[in-house]
Protein backbone atom coordinates (compact mmCIF):
# COMPACT_ATOMS: atom_id res chain seq x y z
CA UNK A 1 0.00 0.00 0.00
CA UNK A 2 1.11 3.53 -0.71
CA UNK A 3 1.21 6.47 1.71
CA UNK A 4 1.41 10.00 0.29
CA UNK A 5 2.86 13.01 2.08
CA UNK A 6 1.91 16.14 0.07
CA UNK A 7 3.19 19.64 0.67
CA UNK A 8 0.86 21.79 2.79
CA UNK A 9 -0.65 24.62 0.77
CA UNK A 10 -2.74 26.60 3.23
CA UNK A 11 -1.51 30.00 4.39
CA UNK A 12 0.69 30.21 7.51
CA UNK A 13 1.50 26.48 7.36
CA UNK A 14 5.12 25.31 7.53
CA UNK A 15 4.56 21.89 9.07
CA UNK A 16 4.61 18.55 7.29
CA UNK A 17 2.69 15.39 8.17
CA UNK A 18 5.70 13.05 8.28
CA UNK A 19 9.25 13.11 9.56
CA UNK A 20 12.19 11.04 8.31
CA UNK A 21 11.76 8.95 11.45
CA UNK A 22 8.08 8.12 10.81
CA UNK A 23 8.79 7.48 7.12
CA UNK A 24 11.38 4.88 8.12
CA UNK A 25 8.85 3.22 10.42
CA UNK A 26 6.14 3.20 7.73
CA UNK A 27 8.55 1.57 5.29
CA UNK A 28 9.34 -1.01 7.95
CA UNK A 29 5.61 -1.75 8.23
CA UNK A 30 5.52 -2.54 4.52
CA UNK A 31 4.25 0.74 3.05
CA UNK A 32 5.60 2.56 0.00
CA UNK A 33 5.95 6.21 0.99
CA UNK A 34 5.76 9.03 -1.55
CA UNK A 35 6.79 12.52 -0.42
CA UNK A 36 6.18 15.59 -2.57
CA UNK A 37 9.39 17.46 -3.25
CA UNK A 38 9.84 20.35 -0.83
CA UNK A 39 7.11 19.09 1.51
CA UNK A 40 9.43 19.22 4.50
CA UNK A 41 11.33 22.41 3.69
CA UNK A 42 9.36 24.54 6.14
CA UNK A 43 10.16 22.10 8.94
CA UNK A 44 13.84 21.66 7.97
CA UNK A 45 13.26 18.11 6.70
CA UNK A 46 15.02 17.86 3.34
CA UNK A 47 14.08 15.68 0.39
CA UNK A 48 17.44 13.93 0.92
CA UNK A 49 16.52 13.09 4.52
CA UNK A 50 13.18 11.62 3.43
CA UNK A 51 14.86 9.70 0.62
CA UNK A 52 17.46 8.28 3.00
CA UNK A 53 14.60 7.10 5.23
CA UNK A 54 13.15 5.11 2.32
CA UNK A 55 10.68 7.52 0.72
CA UNK A 56 10.28 8.17 -2.99
CA UNK A 57 10.27 11.87 -3.91
CA UNK A 58 7.54 13.02 -6.33
CA UNK A 59 7.78 16.17 -8.43
CA UNK A 60 4.36 17.65 -7.65
CA UNK A 61 1.06 17.11 -5.84
CA UNK A 62 -0.53 15.20 -8.71
CA UNK A 63 2.32 12.70 -8.89
CA UNK A 64 2.33 12.37 -5.11
CA UNK A 65 -1.39 11.67 -4.75
CA UNK A 66 -2.49 9.84 -7.89
CA UNK A 67 -1.89 6.28 -6.62
CA UNK A 68 -2.05 6.94 -2.89
CA UNK A 69 -4.07 4.56 -0.75
CA UNK A 70 -3.49 6.71 2.34
CA UNK A 71 -2.91 10.48 2.39
CA UNK A 72 -1.46 12.10 5.49
CA UNK A 73 -1.84 15.86 5.91
CA UNK A 74 -1.58 18.52 8.58
CA UNK A 75 -4.59 20.54 7.43
CA UNK A 76 -7.65 19.77 5.31
CA UNK A 77 -7.19 19.69 1.53
CA UNK A 78 -7.95 22.73 -0.57
CA UNK A 79 -11.21 22.55 -2.50
CA UNK A 80 -12.07 23.72 -6.00
CA UNK A 81 -13.69 26.80 -4.47
CA UNK A 82 -10.33 27.74 -2.94
CA UNK A 83 -8.41 27.57 -6.22
CA UNK A 84 -6.37 24.38 -6.14
CA UNK A 85 -8.59 21.30 -5.95
CA UNK A 86 -6.51 18.88 -3.90
CA UNK A 87 -9.49 16.60 -3.30
CA UNK A 88 -9.84 15.96 -7.03
CA UNK A 89 -6.29 14.55 -7.02
CA UNK A 90 -7.24 11.78 -4.58
CA UNK A 91 -8.46 8.51 -6.03
CA UNK A 92 -11.84 7.12 -5.03
CA UNK A 93 -11.52 4.95 -1.93
CA UNK A 94 -8.41 6.71 -0.68
CA UNK A 95 -8.01 7.23 3.06
CA UNK A 96 -7.40 10.82 4.21
CA UNK A 97 -5.99 11.37 7.69
CA UNK A 98 -5.47 14.96 8.86
CA UNK A 99 -6.64 17.77 11.09
CA UNK A 100 -9.80 18.47 9.09
CA UNK A 101 -11.54 20.93 11.45
CA UNK A 102 -14.61 18.93 10.50
CA UNK A 103 -17.06 20.49 12.94
CA UNK A 104 -16.48 23.97 11.53
CA UNK A 105 -16.02 22.95 7.87
CA UNK A 106 -19.01 20.71 7.34
CA UNK A 107 -19.35 21.55 3.65
CA UNK A 108 -15.88 20.10 3.07
CA UNK A 109 -16.95 16.88 4.79
CA UNK A 110 -19.76 16.55 2.25
CA UNK A 111 -17.17 16.92 -0.52
CA UNK A 112 -15.07 14.09 0.95
CA UNK A 113 -18.14 11.87 1.03
CA UNK A 114 -19.10 12.72 -2.56
CA UNK A 115 -15.55 11.94 -3.70
CA UNK A 116 -15.70 8.50 -2.11
CA UNK A 117 -12.92 9.29 0.38
CA UNK A 118 -12.68 7.68 3.80
CA UNK A 119 -11.71 10.66 5.93
CA UNK A 120 -10.43 10.69 9.51
CA UNK A 121 -10.54 14.01 11.38
CA UNK A 122 -7.75 13.65 13.92
CA UNK A 123 -8.93 16.63 15.98
CA UNK A 124 -11.94 14.48 16.99
CA UNK A 125 -9.76 11.85 18.68
CA UNK A 126 -11.55 10.76 21.88
CA UNK A 127 -9.97 11.77 25.19
CA UNK A 128 -9.16 8.24 26.41
CA UNK A 129 -5.87 7.00 27.84
CA UNK A 130 -5.12 4.71 24.91
CA UNK A 131 -5.49 7.57 22.44
CA UNK A 132 -3.14 10.04 24.13
CA UNK A 133 -0.28 9.18 21.78
CA UNK A 134 -2.57 9.87 18.79
CA UNK A 135 -3.98 13.20 20.03
CA UNK A 136 -2.90 15.99 17.67
CA UNK A 137 -4.68 18.65 19.72
CA UNK A 138 -2.59 17.81 22.77
CA UNK A 139 0.75 17.59 20.98
CA UNK A 140 0.25 20.84 19.09
CA UNK A 141 -1.37 22.74 21.97
CA UNK A 142 1.50 21.83 24.25
CA UNK A 143 3.93 23.57 21.89
CA UNK A 144 1.53 26.49 21.37
CA UNK A 145 1.33 27.11 25.11
CA UNK A 146 5.10 27.25 25.35
CA UNK A 147 5.51 29.50 22.31
CA UNK A 148 2.76 31.87 23.47
CA UNK A 149 4.76 32.73 26.57
CA UNK A 150 8.02 33.06 24.63
CA UNK A 151 6.36 35.42 22.14
CA UNK A 152 4.72 37.40 24.93
CA UNK A 153 8.05 37.77 26.72
CA UNK A 154 9.65 39.00 23.49
CA UNK A 155 6.89 41.60 23.02
CA UNK A 156 6.90 42.71 26.67
CA UNK A 157 9.05 45.75 27.47
CA UNK A 158 10.12 44.44 30.86
CA UNK A 159 11.82 41.34 32.27
CA UNK A 160 9.77 38.44 33.62
CA UNK A 161 11.79 37.28 36.66
CA UNK A 162 12.64 39.24 39.78
CA UNK A 163 16.17 40.63 39.49
CA UNK A 164 18.10 42.12 42.38
CA UNK A 165 20.90 44.31 41.08
CA UNK A 166 23.19 47.02 42.41
CA UNK A 167 21.10 49.52 40.49
CA UNK A 168 17.86 48.36 42.08
CA UNK A 169 15.31 45.56 42.10
CA UNK A 170 13.22 44.51 39.10
CA UNK A 171 9.82 43.20 40.22
CA UNK A 172 8.60 39.93 38.69
CA UNK A 173 5.99 40.13 35.96
CA UNK A 174 2.48 38.86 36.63
CA UNK A 175 1.03 36.44 34.09
CA UNK A 176 -2.61 35.37 33.83
CA UNK A 177 -3.44 32.20 31.89
CA UNK A 178 -7.08 31.78 30.87
CA UNK A 179 -7.93 28.14 30.24
CA UNK A 180 -5.96 25.34 31.88
CA UNK A 181 -6.08 22.72 29.17
CA UNK A 182 -2.92 21.39 27.55
CA UNK A 183 -1.89 24.78 26.11
CA UNK A 184 -2.72 26.62 29.31
CA UNK A 185 -0.84 24.21 31.57
CA UNK A 186 2.25 24.46 29.38
CA UNK A 187 1.94 28.26 29.39
CA UNK A 188 1.78 28.20 33.19
CA UNK A 189 4.85 25.97 33.40
CA UNK A 190 6.81 28.09 30.91
CA UNK A 191 5.93 31.42 32.55
CA UNK A 192 6.86 30.00 35.94
CA UNK A 193 10.21 28.74 34.62
CA UNK A 194 10.89 32.24 33.32
CA UNK A 195 10.35 33.63 36.80
CA UNK A 196 6.90 35.22 36.54
CA UNK A 197 4.16 35.15 39.17
CA UNK A 198 1.42 33.11 37.50
CA UNK A 199 -2.35 33.15 38.00
CA UNK A 200 -4.73 30.84 36.13
CA UNK A 201 -8.43 30.56 35.54
CA UNK A 202 -10.53 27.69 34.19
CA UNK A 203 -14.20 26.87 34.64
CA UNK A 204 -13.28 23.30 35.61
CA UNK A 205 -12.46 22.94 39.31
CA UNK A 206 -10.75 19.62 38.52
CA UNK A 207 -7.70 21.40 37.06
CA UNK A 208 -7.00 23.39 40.22
CA UNK A 209 -4.55 20.77 41.50
CA UNK A 210 -2.71 20.68 38.18
CA UNK A 211 -2.37 24.47 38.12
CA UNK A 212 -1.04 24.57 41.66
CA UNK A 213 1.38 21.70 41.02
CA UNK A 214 3.01 23.89 38.35
CA UNK A 215 3.33 26.84 40.72
CA UNK A 216 0.31 28.78 39.53
CA UNK A 217 -2.37 30.38 41.69
CA UNK A 218 -5.85 29.17 40.74
CA UNK A 219 -8.69 31.70 40.61
CA UNK A 220 -11.92 30.24 42.03
CA UNK A 221 -15.20 31.89 40.91
CA UNK A 222 -18.00 29.54 41.99
CA UNK A 223 -16.66 26.25 43.32
CA UNK A 224 -19.98 24.39 43.20
CA UNK A 225 -20.66 25.36 39.57
CA UNK A 226 -17.07 24.66 38.52
CA UNK A 227 -17.32 21.05 39.73
CA UNK A 228 -19.99 20.47 37.06
CA UNK A 229 -18.17 22.30 34.27
CA UNK A 230 -16.40 19.44 32.50
CA UNK A 231 -17.78 17.23 29.71
CA UNK A 232 -17.23 13.47 29.58
CA UNK A 233 -14.60 14.16 26.93
CA UNK A 234 -12.62 16.36 29.30
CA UNK A 235 -13.54 19.68 27.67
CA UNK A 236 -14.97 22.74 29.39
CA UNK A 237 -18.73 23.26 29.17
CA UNK A 238 -20.30 26.60 28.35
CA UNK A 239 -21.50 28.11 31.63
CA UNK A 240 -24.75 29.91 32.50
CA UNK A 241 -25.12 33.70 32.55
CA UNK A 242 -24.83 34.02 36.33
CA UNK A 243 -21.50 32.23 36.33
CA UNK A 244 -20.30 34.28 33.37
CA UNK A 245 -20.95 37.52 35.28
CA UNK A 246 -18.99 36.29 38.30
CA UNK A 247 -16.24 35.03 35.99
CA UNK A 248 -15.99 38.36 34.17
CA UNK A 249 -15.70 40.27 37.44
CA UNK A 250 -12.92 37.99 38.72
CA UNK A 251 -10.98 38.16 35.45
CA UNK A 252 -11.41 41.95 35.26
CA UNK A 253 -9.96 42.48 38.75
CA UNK A 254 -7.03 40.14 38.03
CA UNK A 255 -6.26 41.79 34.69
CA UNK A 256 -5.84 45.17 36.39
CA UNK A 257 -2.73 43.72 38.04
CA UNK A 258 -1.60 41.60 35.09
CA UNK A 259 1.34 42.25 32.77
CA UNK A 260 0.82 39.35 30.36
CA UNK A 261 -2.39 37.45 29.63
CA UNK A 262 -2.41 34.18 27.68
CA UNK A 263 -5.92 33.15 26.63
CA UNK A 264 -6.50 29.59 25.44
CA UNK A 265 -10.22 28.94 25.98
CA UNK A 266 -11.99 27.05 23.20
CA UNK A 267 -15.31 25.18 22.84
CA UNK A 268 -15.10 22.43 20.17
CA UNK A 269 -17.12 23.28 17.08
CA UNK A 270 -18.24 26.68 18.42
CA UNK A 271 -16.89 30.25 18.50
CA UNK A 272 -14.39 30.92 21.27
CA UNK A 273 -15.92 32.45 24.42
CA UNK A 274 -15.20 36.13 25.04
CA UNK A 275 -13.22 36.36 28.28
CA UNK A 276 -11.37 39.67 27.90
CA UNK A 277 -13.67 42.55 26.94
CA UNK A 278 -12.61 45.97 25.65
CA UNK A 279 -13.42 47.48 29.05
CA UNK A 280 -11.02 45.03 30.67
CA UNK A 281 -8.29 45.90 28.17
CA UNK A 282 -8.75 49.60 28.96
CA UNK A 283 -8.04 48.87 32.64
CA UNK A 284 -4.83 46.92 31.99
CA UNK A 285 -1.45 48.51 32.61
CA UNK A 286 0.13 50.35 29.65
CA UNK A 287 2.62 48.06 27.94
CA UNK A 288 0.76 44.88 28.92
CA UNK A 289 0.56 42.01 26.44
CA UNK A 290 -2.28 39.67 25.50
CA UNK A 291 -1.66 36.54 23.42
CA UNK A 292 -5.00 35.25 22.14
CA UNK A 293 -4.56 31.60 21.18
CA UNK A 294 -8.26 31.36 20.36
CA UNK A 295 -8.10 34.04 17.65
CA UNK A 296 -8.69 31.49 14.86
CA UNK A 297 -12.07 30.68 16.45
CA UNK A 298 -13.07 34.33 16.88
CA UNK A 299 -10.84 35.10 19.85
CA UNK A 300 -11.17 35.29 23.62
CA UNK A 301 -10.72 39.04 23.20
CA UNK A 302 -12.75 40.87 20.52
CA UNK A 303 -9.89 43.33 19.99
CA UNK A 304 -7.39 40.70 18.84
CA UNK A 305 -6.89 40.33 15.09
CA UNK A 306 -6.08 37.10 13.28
CA UNK A 307 -2.46 36.92 12.16
CA UNK A 308 -1.63 40.39 13.50
CA UNK A 309 -0.06 42.14 16.46
CA UNK A 310 -1.92 45.36 17.27
CA UNK A 311 -1.80 47.94 20.05
CA UNK A 312 -5.13 49.09 21.51
CA UNK A 313 -5.62 51.17 24.65
CA UNK A 314 -1.89 50.88 25.30
CA UNK A 315 -2.02 47.06 25.33
CA UNK A 316 -0.25 44.90 22.76
CA UNK A 317 -2.54 42.16 21.42
CA UNK A 318 -0.98 39.21 19.59
CA UNK A 319 -3.31 37.08 17.45
CA UNK A 320 -1.13 34.25 16.08
CA UNK A 321 -2.37 32.70 12.85
CA UNK A 322 -0.86 29.26 13.44
CA UNK A 323 1.40 29.16 16.48
CA UNK A 324 2.50 25.50 16.23
CA UNK A 325 3.73 26.23 12.71
CA UNK A 326 6.24 28.72 14.13
CA UNK A 327 7.94 25.76 15.85
CA UNK A 328 7.56 23.72 12.69
CA UNK A 329 10.29 21.11 13.22
CA UNK A 330 9.11 19.90 16.61
CA UNK A 331 5.44 20.41 15.75
CA UNK A 332 5.84 18.30 12.59
CA UNK A 333 7.71 15.56 14.43
CA UNK A 334 5.01 15.27 17.10
CA UNK A 335 2.12 15.46 14.62
CA UNK A 336 3.79 12.82 12.44
CA UNK A 337 4.19 10.53 15.46
CA UNK A 338 0.49 10.99 16.31
CA UNK A 339 -0.41 9.79 12.80
CA UNK A 340 2.03 6.87 13.00
CA UNK A 341 0.54 5.80 16.34
CA UNK A 342 -2.96 5.98 14.84
CA UNK A 343 -2.11 3.90 11.78
CA UNK A 344 0.20 1.29 13.28
CA UNK A 345 -2.52 -0.73 15.10
CA UNK A 346 -4.41 -0.99 11.80
CA UNK A 347 -1.57 -2.81 10.04
CA UNK A 348 -1.72 -6.61 9.87
CA UNK A 349 1.87 -7.65 10.54
CA UNK A 350 1.55 -10.91 8.61
CA UNK A 351 -0.04 -9.66 5.38
CA UNK A 352 1.39 -6.11 5.57
CA UNK A 353 -2.06 -4.80 4.69
CA UNK A 354 -4.43 -2.40 6.41
CA UNK A 355 -7.19 -3.98 8.49
CA UNK A 356 -9.32 -1.30 10.10
CA UNK A 357 -11.31 -2.26 13.19
CA UNK A 358 -14.40 -0.13 12.67
CA UNK A 359 -15.56 -0.85 16.22
CA UNK A 360 -12.40 0.67 17.74
CA UNK A 361 -13.10 3.87 19.69
CA UNK A 362 -10.26 5.78 18.01
CA UNK A 363 -11.63 4.84 14.59
CA UNK A 364 -15.28 5.53 15.40
CA UNK A 365 -14.37 8.78 17.09
CA UNK A 366 -12.44 10.22 14.14
CA UNK A 367 -14.00 8.76 10.98
CA UNK A 368 -16.21 11.38 9.35
CA UNK A 369 -16.85 9.86 5.90
CA UNK A 370 -16.84 6.30 4.55
CA UNK A 371 -18.27 4.62 1.44
CA UNK A 372 -19.78 7.83 0.13
CA UNK A 373 -21.53 8.79 3.36
CA UNK A 374 -21.02 11.17 6.26
CA UNK A 375 -20.82 8.78 9.20
CA UNK A 376 -19.72 10.72 12.26
CA UNK A 377 -22.60 11.20 14.75
CA UNK A 378 -21.78 14.87 15.24
CA UNK A 379 -22.05 15.50 11.48
CA UNK A 380 -24.32 12.89 9.94
CA UNK A 381 -27.49 14.59 11.19
CA UNK A 382 -26.71 17.78 9.22
CA UNK A 383 -26.69 16.80 5.61
CA UNK A 384 -25.14 13.36 6.01
CA UNK A 385 -26.90 10.28 4.69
Amino acid sequence: MQIAIPKERRDHELRVSASPDTVKKFVGLGFDVIVETGAGDGASFTDEAFSAAGAHIAEDAAATLKNADIVLKIQRPLTAAEGTDEIALLKKGAILIAGLAALTNRADVEVYAAAGITAFAMELMPRISRAQSMDILSSQSNLAGYKAVVDAAAAFSRALPMMMTAAGTVAPAKVLVLGAGVAGLQAIATAKRLGAIVFAFDVRAAVKEQVESLGGKFIVVDEAAMKQAETKGGYAKEMDEDFKKKQAAAIHETLKKTDIAISTALIPGRPAPVLITEEMVKDMRPGSVIVDLAVEAGGNCPLSEFGKTVVKHGVKLIGPANLPSTISTDASSLFAKNLLNFLTPMVDKQSKTLKIDWADDTVKGTCVTHEGKVVHPALAGEGGK
